[in-house]
């Protein structure tokens, strides 16, 4: 990981973004943050509801302590503000003349109902960019659709693709809805930010949570356009219906590794049988009927089971090979399995559980995993790195997430000229 100093232009240091996002945008904003935008995150004066989501720090629930809002939040700087309040929307209105892009995840119409949707921010700042991320959009019949993340990977039909056949639609781990919808409002952010650079002007971007997940299909649509057939969930075989030796995930002695032995990339079959021969841990595949099968277990053998009667036989005798296969994976941790195999050239990955992610060595040599100093609790933790690296504009974490309301004073007095008793009327009256 590029190191960051104060003397090295971040991507987009001279770039302002309101934050207004509730949880399914707050990824996108954090994205916009890590590449040196200056973010405001605008919250309630009680706090964004996020806070207040687990898991907690050392387990201790709390808005201070949710690990979950500190890693959406970094480099962030917060102010309190109700937008439902006249002076609210007035400090709001100030704030909005600074900024070029104001990111947003409210019902659609609710801004423009309060005079600050795209029309009304565009008399402020005729070139904002406002990004509104939402369920399903900002028009259409389900635009005012309540859309938690379980929605949205229902009605996109990832969720549909997800767990094993027999079992009913898996939700995929951890809101892979809300980071979706994220990831595209950044990149949909950026690119008006490109063409604001080229034409002066700005535009509303439009994100659907359901539209941003149905691009992460795979091959399902094309399947049904082309073929009028229905991708269904294959679990850890994948797209090959039947369970074939040295594809899908193996159990080792601590864990499991995934397998897709037999594919166009790697080491064919016969490495495998030849690896398991030295160990003395082939058992009886080194015999016929299994040495031959072994030897041609590939792309060749899978394309002619359907049309090739004598393949077809042969398919009796994966449940065999499997076995001796997974004796052999249970006889080794996932490291030996995982090192071993990439000597040889074997498709064998591991099933990486978080501690793993912790202690990878390729992820340490990259110093992916970034020291943010929390002085508040007297340690500096650790958080997960950047999804790219720049050579000449690097990413970086520059600073921990904000408390509730911690930059009231630097941006309402030292950037709007509010008054020490400006701020304790707005305070008192609950607008900040």
């Amino acid at each position: 990981m590029t190191e960051h100093n104060g003397d090295t232009p971040a991507a987009l240091d001279d770039i302002r973004v309101l934050d207004l996002a509730g949880e399914i945008g707050q990824y996108c904003t954090k994205l916009l943050a890590d590449l040196g935008a200056d973010v405001i995150k605008i919250e309630p004066p009680e706090g964004d509801p996020v806070r207040s989501l687990p898991p907690f720090y050392h387990d201790q629930p709390g808005p201070d302590h949710s690990l979950y809002w500190w890693n959406l939040n970094t480099n962030k700087r917060s102010v309190t503000l109700r937008l439902d309040e006249r002076e609210g929307r007035r400090l709001f209105e100030k704030l909005a003349a600074t900024a070029d892009v104001v990111v947003e995840s409210f019902d659609p119409g609710y801004l423009d109902g309060l005079g600050l949707g795209y029309e009304g921010l565009s008399r402020i700042k005729p070139d904002v960019i406002l990004t509104s991320i939402t369920g399903f959009g900002q028009t259409g019949p389900h635009a005012h659709y309540r859309s938690p993340d379980l929605i949205g990977v229902a009605m996109s039909g990832v969720m549909w693709l997800a767990g094993e056949p027999q079992d009913p639609p898996n939700l995929p781990p951890w809101k892979q809805g809300y980071i979706s919808a994220s990831i595209i409002g950044a990149a949909g952010s950026l690119f008006a930010l490109c063409s604001r650079d080229i034409t002066g002007e700005g535009q509303q971007v439009d994100v659907s949570m359901q539209e941003a997940l149905s691009l992460s299909q795979e091959t399902s649509m094309q399947t049904w356009d082309m073929l009028h057939l229905l991708r269904v969930r294959n679990g850890s075989k994948g797209i090959i219906p039947i369970e074939i030796p040295g594809i899908g995930v193996y159990e080792c002695s601590d864990g499991h590794v995934y397998g897709y032995v037999g594919s166009p990339g790697g080491a064919p079959w016969g490495e495998l049988l030849d690896w398991m021969i030295e160990e003395e841990k082939a058992e009886d595949l080194a015999a016929e009927p299994y040495l031959d099968l072994c030897r041609n277990l590939n792309l060749r053998f899978f394309s002619s089971i359907a049309t090739d009667p004598e393949a077809a036989k042969k398919v009796g005798l994966f449940p065999h090979v499997t076995e001796v296969l997974r004796a052999f994976a249970k006889s080794k941790t996932k490291w030996q399995m995982y090192e071993q195999a990439q000597r040889r050239r074997l498709l064998f990955g591991i099933v990486s559980t978080p501690e793993d992610l912790a202690k990878n060595p390729q992820l340490e040599y990259k110093k992916w995993l970034t020291p943010v100093a929390h002085p508040g609790l007297g340690e500096t933790l650790r958080y997960p790195g950047g999804p790219y690296e720049f050579g000449e504009t690097p990413w970086a974490i520059r600073r921990r997430p904000p408390q509730r309301g911690e930059h009231n004073g630097e941006i309402y007095e030292g950037e709007l000229g509010m008054t020490a008793a400006d701020m304790l009327t707005l305070s008192t009256t609950g607008v900040i």
